[in-house]
């Protein structure tokens, strides 16, 4: 099929639309809306967008506000394509979509993102269920209603699974949760911040086992290093993440785990005209490579939007300087604790929790939908300061 496109316009496509891609999206078409000669196209294979951080509270038959995408793009003169992403040619600069169509692109932004990685441990893709999309929380989340009492095993004891654990712990109390992990959970949190999580895990009637090592996924439990093994109605994985092999399929300079390699300014150190963001992307600061988040996520997005504007206007682009703020963690509905951080994401010794830091995490939850609705009204010599994070920004997309 021939890849399409409009004469005399400048295309550029964005793949993924989770919060560093529809960040991207938004502010770059809200600031060239009144431009003839710039088309913004926004691919997703969902119509509805995905709040990754809420997707624990859907696997346990929560109901949460669905988003849809066009609309979110509504006003911005942005399109939306939905179908997935089969193939990049980042020689022929087109893009394969379902395997049936091909766009063409220009400038394109990479933000196909993280999932879990179950192809580390023998079982998991085949007997684990993952909160990766709405699917899959979905599944979880009628298992555990059909499940009556028996034991629900979390594999993976980062911040992930302890929110998953909670929540599951605190909506089944008939259950019995059990948290693996090789780390103790919560181990990179100030000690103070660090006590307060578990106590609501042991609250909660979380068993957290550290220290251990899951090889093997069963269809009816988990076998650990040492041989033994524990029996489970449900197995929820949450431990490691992959990205999708397409920008290595594509050519595109990638790390060790197969995210795109960029430079300063969010370009792919091979690719120029490709711009990498969020978890898709191994961005480089001075106290090393962000990790995958909203906090981070929507800076990058905005950022390489920026970028992707001095470049048209014959300007080089500015490089990306990030520093964390926060780590909110949910622990069930009426608890949580938030540690502020160094921009580094080191611990600072300033904690919060219970009632009042569950009341901060749901408001940095809700954060992004008036982040995006201020972003769409945005002038095109507008500055803008994403919500969380420390992110230097540029005062001019001119």
């Amino acid at each position: 099929m021939r890849a399409t496109t409009t004469a005399q316009q400048h295309e550029v496509l964005v793949l993924g639309a989770g919060y560093a891609g529809l960040s991207a999206a938004i502010q770059l078409a809200a600031r060239t809306r009144r431009r003839g000669n710039l088309r913004v196209t926004l691919v997703n294979p969902y119509e509805t967008f995905t709040e990754r951080l809420r997707l624990h509270m859907t696997a346990t038959g929560q109901e949460t506000a669905a988003m849809s995408i066009p609309e979110l793009l509504d006003g911005t003169g942005a399109r939306f394509v939905q179908g997935w992403v089969t193939a990049v040619d980042a020689e022929a600069k087109t893009v394969r979509i379902d395997d049936d169509r091909v766009l063409r692109y220009d400038t394109l932004v990479y933000g196909l993102g993280g999932v879990a990685d179950t192809t580390a441990v023998p079982g998991v893709d085949d007997h684990a269920y993952t909160l990766d999309g709405p699917e899959g929380a979905a599944l979880l989340a009628d298992r555990l209603a059909r499940l009556g009492r028996g034991t629900v095993v979390v594999g993976g004891s980062g911040l992930t699974g302890v929110e998953a654990a909670a929540e599951i712990a605190e909506r089944y109390p008939e259950l019995q949760v059990v948290l693996l992990g090789r780390r103790e959970p919560g181990a990179s949190l100030h000690p103070k911040a660090k006590a307060h999580l578990d106590a609501a895990l042991a609250r909660l009637g979380v068993r957290v086992r550290s220290g251990v090592e899951v090889v093997k996924v069963l269809p009816d439990g988990v076998e650990l290093a040492d041989g033994s093994g524990i029996p489970a109605g449900a197995v929820l994985w949450t431990s490691g993440t992959r990205v999708p092999p397409l920008a290595a399929a594509a050519g595109l300079t990638v790390d060790e785990r197969g995210r795109v390699v960029t430079d300063g300014a969010l370009r792919s150190v091979s690719h120029p005209d490709v711009y990498a963001v969020g978890d898709a992307a191994a961005v480089r600061q001075g106290y090393g490579v962000l990790h995958g988040t909203c906090q981070s996520g929507m800076p990058t997005g905005v950022h390489a939007a920026l970028s992707i504007l001095r470049v048209l206007g014959g300007k080089e682009p500015k490089p990306f300087r990030f520093g964390y703020y926060h780590t909110p963690v949910s622990l069930g509905r009426n608890d949580a604790v938030v540690q502020f951080t160094h921009p580094d994401d080191s611990p600072r010794r300033i904690v919060l929790t219970g009632k009042r830091a569950a009341k901060y995490k749901e408001a940095v939850s809700a954060a992004p939908w008036p982040t995006f609705a201020r972003m769409k009204k945005m002038p095109a010599s507008g500055a803008f300061w994403p919500h969380g994070g420390r992110y230097t920004r540029t005062r001019s997309a001119k």
